[in-house]
């Protein structure tokens, strides 16, 4: 059976929650590999709706076991809530396993993303202010606080005082603020030692014994393909890596298990935070878009900002992730335009482009080249069928499957669990 990656090909919020819920059902083991508490998830059963934040989709999947991987940054505060959120409207949460080997946003490292941002000022990236990118740092800098060290309080101290050493110089010295307690910090964390303990697992064991044994494992990124450190719009990136390579590091698997890999696409595009963003509207279709689609932050409830299907970068998705399949999301959210223009190309200093830029000066000054496409005033929401779409939706579908390079196997037609018209089976 196979193992399949499911990721953003935009720059986040494409929907990823949905797909992943559609598939919950049908795969033993839905995977966080990376970000924190700084992407979010939407998804719609029944009448209920939930916004999950840290916790895989999968975890509204009977039958499924939700899995947060050393890839992740956690914020056991956030986490706990979270499952306590759930618990309380009859959700099983008993069965999420966290690696013992992911890292813990700690109270200082959320001070310092909050007054570093701060210290910018108009040359802010635009984080969430949640310790996100610290925390990495700190990974990287080895001088992170992993889960497994709540559980050796000599160990958790020793951690602590080397990284509150040259924290709380910068804090001090540089920002004005007060210094940051050893010990208050080390209690703090050790209160959460015992509630998170029935969850810790070598979950690098688990997935792969899980894949030995014919288990269907679904890898699901946060953020998106545009927000990679590595292939996203550097520097207004996230700090980890959502693209397909991600999920090999950041949940133990190697490659060879992984035998599809799954875009998710929203008909237009929309982005969070500050950086570049060629197609972005700020006249009623804009607005229209963003109130039609609802698009507000999961986790930051900020305005997204909003723009026009965008080819350059689908294309550019296939490319870096090595897609085998789109899930394009929010069809429905385009119903009652005359025409819908999209993206083929960007003009950089009066040239033509039909790649992205390598380099972040032209991707700053790419203007885009649109060709129009005629829409549809009918209701899709109720479409079962590809064949049930008006003809234009259908003519729009192809058309962007064609610019994008890989087939779409699925669409969102509503905001519904039920309302996706399956085109080919992920399965």
């Amino acid at each position: 059976m196979p193992a399949l990656v499911l990721l953003g090909a935009q720059w986040g919020d494409e929907g990823k929650g949905k797909a992943t819920d559609l598939l919950g059902g049908s795969v033993d083991y839905v995977v966080r590999y990376q970000g924190g508490n700084n992407a979010g998830h939407t998804v719609v059963v029944g009448d209920q709706k939930y916004a999950l934040h840290l916790l895989p989709s999968g975890i509204l999947s009977p039958g499924c076991t939700p899995v947060i991987g050393n890839g992740v940054v956690v914020d056991p505060s956030v986490l706990l809530s979270e499952l306590s959120g759930l618990n309380e409207r009859g959700v099983d949460t008993s069965k999420l396993l966290i690696s013992g080997n992911a890292h813990i946003i700690t109270p200082y490292n959320v001070t310092v993303d909050k007054v570093t941002e701060r210290f910018l000022g108009k040359r802010k990236i635009g984080t969430t202010g949640r310790g996100i990118g610290p925390t990495y740092a700190d990974k990287i800098n080895r001088v992170g606080i992993r889960v497994q060290d709540l559980y050796d309080e000599s160990i958790l101290t020793q951690k602590v005082e080397a990284a509150l050493d040259v924290k709380n110089q910068l804090l001090t010295k540089l920002y004005n603020r007060r210094a940051i307690a050893v010990d208050q910090v080390v209690g703090e964390l050790l209160e959460y030692a015992e509630k998170l303990a029935p969850y810790v697992a070598d979950t690098v064991l688990v997935l792969n014994q899980a894949l030995e044994e014919n288990k269907v494992v679904l890898f699901e990124g946060g953020q998106g393909t545009l927000l990679d450190i590595d292939h996203g719009t550097y520097p207004f990136v996230t700090s980890s890596n959502p693209t397909a390579g991600g999920a090999c590091t950041g949940a133990g698997v190697g490659p060879t298990k992984i035998s599809r890999v799954i875009g998710i696409l929203k008909a237009y595009t929309t982005r969070v935070g500050a950086g570049p963003f060629p197609t972005e509207l700020f006249d009623e279709d804009g607005e229209a878009l963003r109130r039609i689609g609802g698009e507000r932050g999961v986790t930051t409830g900020r305005d997204r900002r909003c723009g026009w299907f965008d080819a350059v970068i689908a294309r550019y998705a296939t490319r870096v992730n090595g897609l085998t399949d789109f899930f394009l999301t929010k069809l429905d959210v385009l119903t009652g335009w005359e025409q819908i223009p999209v993206c083929v190309a960007y003009e950089i200093d009066g040239k033509r482009v039909e790649e992205l830029p390598y380099s972040q000066s032209d991707f700053h000054h790419a203007k885009p080249i649109y060709e129009t496409l005629p829409g549809w005033s009918e209701d899709i929401t109720k479409a079962k069928s590809f064949s049930d779409l008006p003809k234009n939706a259908q003519a729009y579908v192809k058309a962007l499957e064609e610019m994008s390079g890989a087939p779409i196997s699925a669409i969102g037609v509503g905001p519904g669990r039920d309302e996706t018209i399956e085109i080919n089976s992920f399965l």
